[in-house]
């Protein structure tokens, strides 16, 4: 029969680090510890070749006396059954638990990853005026704001926002004009898809407000007074090219007019009321007679323009079409054995750009 180490039962550590409790049987020292009735062998593997330093254990005594609740056997000291320490394991679950908690949130969260920029949706229009134009927009549902909005008209970027305002007003634009604009974000220097296209218009001016610019070819028709002429055409009517001169630097004003009519080229103001210019002119329009027997008559023209459409020309609201009047007094005129009639005739007027 073996002799026992003068150890104690009691816990061992291996090299490893690993623990268990050993006890004698009186052949050798076994790693099996009793719990309650039923042995079990230690999970921490078998003892090893020769007894490590323990952790401190009651001695026996000189008479050979086995601490209380336990007794010497004649193959040597033994001691109580110890029962294991069980919150090793829970110890153990409870840090895997934690462990597999911290992964399953840096898969949920994943910081190094950052969330998408969404693309802005729900374009709406806002007021418009005749050179600016509104319109709003929701922001992301989810997510961090951005960090801006560009705004892009016909594909070009043309303003932006803080990523705190939703809502653009574009200024400097052209009257009665449509515009097609979209909406991008923009975080961390990255851009979300365009918005969908949202088209919204400056409105339309008055006709008032148009501008009487510019080089114009005005249909002339007499209407009354031809059968007192000679040498006109058989239809009375014909072309003339005018040019208006506003004498303002934008917007409609008052305009100086040089034209012809007839033989007579002429230069007169117009005074604009609204929609309506007016003004007059004198000189020869139609001789009295013709070739060597033919001389001047000074006669008086009345201009009566009224424009009636109006558009964009440029950036410019300008006038589209006008129509008018001109009355043209002659007076009785004689030179030697000549003479005409005191006459009148009425022109219309026609003229679109």
């Amino acid at each position: 029969m073996a002799t026992p180490p003068i150890v104690p039962a009691g816990w061992y550590t291996d090299p490893a680090g690993r623990h268990e409790y050993r006890y004698w049987d009186g052949t050798d020292w076994k790693p099996e510890v009793s719990d309650g009735g039923v042995t079990t062998v230690d999970p921490l593997g078998p003892p090893p070749s020769a007894p490590r330093t323990t952790e401190p254990e009651p001695a026996i005594d000189s008479a050979g006396a086995a601490p209380a609740g336990g007794s010497a056997g004649p193959g040597g000291p033994t001691m109580a059954p110890r029962r294991r320490r069980k919150w090793a394991v829970p110890v153990v679950a409870i840090a895997a638990v934690v462990v597999l908690g911290f992964i399953a949130g840096l898969v949920i969260w994943a910081p190094w990853k950052s969330p998408p920029v969404l693309r802005p949706t729900g374009l709406v229009a806002g007021t418009s005026t005749t050179s600016s134009v509104a319109f709003r927009w929701a922001g992301p549902a989810t997510g961090p704001p951005p960090d801006k909005y560009v705004i892009l008209d016909d594909g070009k970027v043309v303003g932006s926002v803080p990523g705190s305002v939703t809502s653009y007003r574009g200024t400097g634009l052209d009257p009665a004009t449509a515009y097609q604009y979209r909406v991008a974000a923009v975080r961390g220097g990255k851009r979300s898809a365009l918005s969908p296209v949202l088209v919204v218009a400056t409105s339309r001016p008055p006709v008032s407000a148009a501008r009487l610019d510019g080089l114009w070819t005005v249909g002339v028709r007499i209407v009354q007074g031809a059968s007192d002429l000679r040498g006109i055409p058989k239809s009375h009517s014909w072309d003339e090219s005018w040019r208006f001169s506003p004498r303002c630097a934008a917007g409609p004003c008052a305009v100086r007019l040089t034209g012809h009519i007839g033989r007579l080229k002429f230069r007169t103001g117009l005074a604009r009321a609204g929609t309506v210019y007016r003004g007059t002119a004198t000189g020869d329009v139609f001789p009295c007679g013709s070739g060597s027997n033919g001389f001047p008559v000074r006669s008086t023209l009345r201009i009566r323009i009224h424009v009636k459409t109006a558009q964009v020309t440029g950036r410019t609201w300008s006038a589209g079409t006008w129509a008018g009047t001109m009355a043209i007094s002659s007076p009785y005129t004689a030179s030697g054995s000549f003479y005409c009639p005191g006459s009148h005739q009425t022109i219309s007027l026609s003229a679109s750009s």
